[in-house]
């Protein structure tokens, strides 16, 4: 299941990115040699943005690799530790998974009244529909972490504050 989840949230954010570096060099050579950017290049670049970081957060919570506040783990007993974990994805579980229940929500509502955006004229619907399907498998990766915490980071490695 960790492989699948690599493989198809890895291969979407990767393509999503590779996607914005070609708009940003086409459009770039557009303006520069052409005089013309590419219409709607802004509003491409937000929504692939969006697939971008919705596609990475169940890999970045899988890996725990958020930033995180451990000045005082060392001074903290393992079991207080554990316990602030627990209470941690906890949290993290519900709100993500409730963030998807009011995108999937949204969605259904931007979809009744065709909500699109400005310049291209693009349905809002399906990101939000997928912005919710990832919220969602990254409130079960959060569940997951519960029972199988990530292996922890030696020391000075990883963003820690």
């Amino acid at each position: 299941m960790k492989k699948l989840l690599e493989l198809l949230c890895g291969l979407l954010s990767g393509v999503a990115l590779f996607a914005i570096m070609a708009l940003t060099f086409f459009d770039v050579l557009g303006r520069k040699f052409a005089d013309n950017s590419i219409p709607g290049s802004l509003e491409m670049t937000e929504l692939l943005m969006v697939v971008v970081i919705f596609g990475a957060l169940p890999l970045v919570s899988q890996r725990g690799e958020h930033v995180e506040f451990d000045s005082l783990d060392p001074f903290m007993p393992a079991w207080l530790r554990r316990a602030q974990g627990v209470l941690v994805h906890l949290l993290c579980a519900a709100v993500l998974l409730l963030l998807g229940y009011l995108m999937w929500r949204t969605g259904g509502q931007f979809l009744e009244s065709g909500e699109t955006t400005a310049q291209l004229k693009i349905l809002k619907a399906p990101f939000l529909y997928g912005m919710s399907v990832l919220c969602a498998l990254t409130g079960l990766v959060h569940l997951t972490l519960i029972a199988h915490p990530p292996a922890q980071r030696a020391e000075g490695e990883g963003v820690a504050l």
